[in-house]
């Protein structure tokens, strides 16, 4: 089985008041279509090992504007994989039409399973798996955001020898997977910034379980209130960075971790001459349920 699409590549970033610092984004998002940014990378070797022992089917979970949901069904899709999704949220299952995400992914053959979110909660316990095996017979498993062992294997591979030269290395984080393969695949000269989209404290001990480097470090101030929670602020932020750069950056994830970087700057965090590189990791499939969200709020939208 074949599961490798083209590498990124770096795009240097127009900053404002430059103050001798220079930032380039590694462009995961351009991986491929559907199958974008860590998505792919945390697949990569999971597909591949499904493949070696046979399974047939994928089951994973995900809620409703889930990345890796949709890039789940659809690698599945192109690799010939039976897909199933557990879907935090047993109301969705009548809007599906409705959310851009889940259509996606049923066009792409997933099967759903929506489950009330104090179910969800469940869904790593053994009494779980077990009732989900009795329903839909054998399958590989794949954790929420695609995190595992295999995951980090092929998070690793994001950075190459021509990613050597910088000073930082950013990405956002979300349940501590990509971050981790950069962390260990980093150079001893590089520190690693990772800005997290949720609120907590787990996320430090979470990302020491698959780590035992020390360069590395949570800047926590830009979550924006939590998963999923943005502003008119962010929304600003992203639309011009767009305008600026060409480039379009995800409301959960890439956006927040932008908006990180670029506020460190103008605070005098990085000294002059710093180089940094940061991650694009894909999502933007997310943009379309956001700005339904923000429609509904009369909120400004994405462009």
């Amino acid at each position: 089985m074949t599961f490798n699409f083209e590498n990124s590549i770096n795009e240097k970033i127009s900053i404002p008041e430059n103050q001798g610092v220079e930032v380039y984004l590694k462009r995961e998002d351009k991986i491929h279509a559907f199958v974008s940014g860590n998505k792919y990378r945390k697949l990569k070797y999971n597909l591949l090992e499904a493949d070696k022992n046979g399974f047939k089917t994928l089951l994973t979970f995900g809620g409703a504007y889930s990345n890796h949901i949709a890039a789940a069904a659809s690698a599945g899709n192109i690799l010939g994989f039976k897909t199933i999704g557990v879907i935090r949220g047993n109301e969705l299952g009548n809007s599906i039409d409705n959310n851009p995400t889940l259509r996606f992914a049923q066009q792409n053959g997933m099967q759903f399973k929506f489950v009330s979110r104090e179910a969800y909660r469940e869904k790593a316990s053994e009494v779980f798996i077990e009732n989900l095996k009795a329903e839909f017979g054998n399958f590989y498993l794949i954790p929420e955001g695609g995190t595992n062992n295999l995951a980090i294997k092929g998070c690793e591979e994001i950075l190459n020898e021509d990613d050597k030269g910088f000073d930082y290395i950013c990405c956002a984080v979300g349940t501590g997977g990509t971050i981790s393969g950069l962390i260990n695949c980093s150079k001893p000269s590089q520190q690693v910034l990772g800005f997290p989209a949720l609120k907590g404290d787990f996320l430090q001990q979470d990302i020491s379980k698959f780590v035992s480097k020390t360069n590395w470090e949570l800047k926590t101030d830009y979550h924006f209130g939590g998963y999923a929670k943005i502003n008119t602020q962010l929304i600003a932020f992203i639309n011009q960075f767009k305008k600026e750069n060409n480039i379009p950056l995800d409301p959960v994830y890439t956006g927040k971790m932008m908006f990180g970087i670029f506020d460190l700057i103008e605070k005098g965090y990085f000294a002059k001459g710093t180089k940094i590189l940061a991650i694009h990791t894909g999502g933007l499939q997310g943009i379309d349920g956001m700005n339904m969200v923000l429609k509904k709020k009369n909120l400004p939208l994405i462009l």
